[in-house]
């Protein structure tokens, strides 16, 4: 595969080292952005290209993931359209922006797929929803391929990738708190920062794989755990009393809300 990852921030990085400890067969990747100091330090190896020009990048690649910012999109496609052939197929990776608006630049000739993974794309571990134009439902296939190695795929409707975003983008941040506030949690009860923060993480991730292992639902395993008069029923009720599955659904409509406004 030849690819090119235009605007190398922190989402373009992520994808790019997941890409590199996947298990794709890349012929060249060219990382673009326009202070390509930033990207000195990163040490990704000899079959990355690091450069200013998105022009030269896509002269030189066939699968085009365009990373900018939301407000750069317009812009940065305008300037590529003179550049981009029949063979090349655009994966948008940019918030809150339709596949629709990005046609309106480049036309419905072009291969156009929308995507929304999230940072732990970087370590293989992305929930990626994925969504297409007429023509790029032709390389969904190839998409599904790329991302797959990076995680987990699922083709949506246009219309949910908002929710999408919501769900899997900033869901990352969301699951973050939740394990920070585990780790303090820990803290004070007895554990120094670095044990704290490992139960934090192992039980997060124990508690993910057991879903996703058995198929079950979150409440099948909890009641494995909530023995009559026990200690965890007595925590999950407290923490229900102060509102923690209401603030969660309330957090995820407030961000999808905004995400309506960009």
């Amino acid at each position: 595969m030849k690819i090119a990852i235009i605007g190398a921030g922190n989402l373009g990085i992520s994808i790019a080292k997941g890409m590199l400890n996947s298990d794709l067969k890349l012929d060249s990747l060219y990382l673009t952005k326009r202070t390509i100091s930033d990207l000195t330090n990163c040490n990704f190896g000899t079959k990355v290209k690091i450069t200013a020009n998105n022009n030269k990048a896509i002269q030189n690649s066939e699968i085009i993931i365009v990373a900018v910012q939301p407000k750069q999109l317009k812009q940065v496609l305008s300037e590529i359209k003179c550049d981009l052939q029949s063979k090349h197929t655009i994966i948008s990776v940019v918030t809150g922006r339709k596949i629709e608006e990005i046609e309106s630049v480049l036309g419905k000739e072009i291969a156009i797929i929308r995507s929304m993974p999230n940072t732990a794309i970087s370590v293989s571990e992305s929930m990626t929803c994925l969504c297409a134009n007429q023509k790029g439902e032709e390389k969904l296939t190839s998409a599904t391929t790329i991302f797959n190695s990076l995680g987990t795929t699922l083709q949506i409707d246009e219309k949910l990738m908002q929710a999408a975003t919501v769900i899997c983008a900033s869901g990352i941040a969301f699951w973050m708190r939740l394990i920070r506030a585990t780790t303090q949690g820990a803290i004070q009860l007895g554990f120094d920062a670095k044990e704290a923060q490992e139960l934090a993480m192992q039980t997060c991730l124990g508690a993910s794989s057991l879903l996703v292992k058995s198929g079950n639902h979150p409440e099948q395993e909890i009641d494995k755990v909530t023995t009559p008069s026990g200690c965890t029923i007595e925590g999950l009720n407290e923490m229900e009393h102060q509102g923690l599955s209401s603030s969660l659904i309330k957090g995820l409509v407030t961000s999808f809300e905004k995400i309506n406004q960009i």
